[in-house]
């Protein structure tokens, strides 16, 4: 039986204790938050790691998100899809530029038990919308253990095709749509890219999958490497997915479009960025995924950041490593966008 992370199974061994460094930057600015930075999250101390979630990453108000004018916003809320649960979109573009613009179709992180759609946007805008002269959608999926399995690809799948389909109105170039999400929204992003393909739905140019969360199994040699020492390690992830999966946790025939690494076909998919670090629990997942892309016959631009956890450019956003990671993303995004 394949060993499925169960988050009471801690691995403290060899392996543990033979994981790769940290970037030096890195590692003083993790040091400086303290042990509660790499407590992990287990199903009894969900509820508490929700609620301090909420905290950490309230909620900005539209007010706060226009940035005095620089921003036109738009919360919308929109018929839902296979189930008919409502869809909440926030759309944001940089004010004032004429025409229809490209789209950043954005899954925030968390696990796909904590984050929201409007905490990640300042970032967005900043860094992506202004200089690359695009809009962000970003999307407000249902968060495990409330949903489960596939209720958040779906979410992220129906916002796509009403988004797309109210494009004149919203000021968006449907033909240059590119997927992105980091974490839970990196492995939401890889799914909607096969659940989009499947169903010929919208076609995206592209996917950026920033340390993302593609496979349930728990088995990867980083995963066990990585336990106790990443910011996201193996106990977390596993709480994680047992949160969305359910009683479909560990089952063989799991659906890709729940955990995109079970995906035994990645031909035809849009070209990937794919971003994770040395010393991060995705790492293997990570490189593997992209294997597979180029297997398939596909394109991926694959950067393994030596000495980084996940979440480091969080951590410290001004460390030489954020910024190299940052700048390549952007290069990546630009060649995309003007092919």
């Amino acid at each position: 039986m394949a060993d499925h992370g169960m988050p009471q199974q801690r691995d403290r061994g060899p392996a543990a204790r033979q994981a790769p460094p940290f970037d030096a930057e890195l590692g003083a600015a993790l040091a400086a938050r303290g042990a509660a930075a790499r407590e992990p999250v287990t199903p009894a101390g969900l509820a508490a790691a929700q609620r301090r979630d909420a905290v950490a990453r309230p909620r900005p108000t539209l007010r706060q998100l226009r940035a005095d004018g620089r921003f036109e916003v738009r919360e919308l809320r929109l018929p839902g899809g296979r189930d008919g649960t409502e869809v909440t979109l926030v759309v944001a573009r940089p004010a004032g530029i004429p025409g229809p613009l490209p789209v950043l179709y954005y899954l925030h992180g968390g696990g796909m038990i904590m984050g929201n759609a409007w905490s990640v946007l300042p970032r967005l805008l900043r860094e992506w919308a202004l200089p690359l002269r695009l809009a962000v959608v970003s999307v407000e999926y249902r968060l495990a253990p409330g949903a489960q399995y596939l209720e958040p690809v779906e979410d992220c799948y129906t916002g796509l095709v009403r988004a797309t389909g109210r494009a004149a109105e919203l000021g968006l170039d449907p033909d240059r749509v590119l997927l992105g999400g980091k974490s839970a929204g990196g492995g939401l992003a890889a799914a909607l890219a096969l659940l989009t393909r499947d169903r010929g739905g919208p076609a995206p140019i592209g996917h950026l999958l920033l340390s993302p969360m593609l496979d349930d199994r728990g088995s990867t040699f980083s995963s066990h490497q990585m336990a106790g020492v990443d910011t996201w390690d193996r106990t977390s992830n596993a709480t994680a997915w047992q949160a969305l999966l359910g009683d479909r946790y560990g089952a063989a025939d799991l659906s890709p479009y729940a955990a995109a690494a079970r995906a035994t076909d990645l031909s035809g998919l849009p070209p990937a960025y794919i971003e994770v670090g040395s010393a991060e629990t995705f790492r293997d997942e990570a490189v593997a995924y992209a294997d597979a892309i180029w297997r398939a016959g596909g394109e991926a631009e694959l950067h393994v950041w030596p000495g980084a956890f996940h979440g480091f450019d969080t951590v410290a956003p001004r460390a030489a490593l954020s910024q190299d990671a940052r700048e390549a993303r952007t290069r990546w995004l630009r060649r995309v966008l003007l092919r």
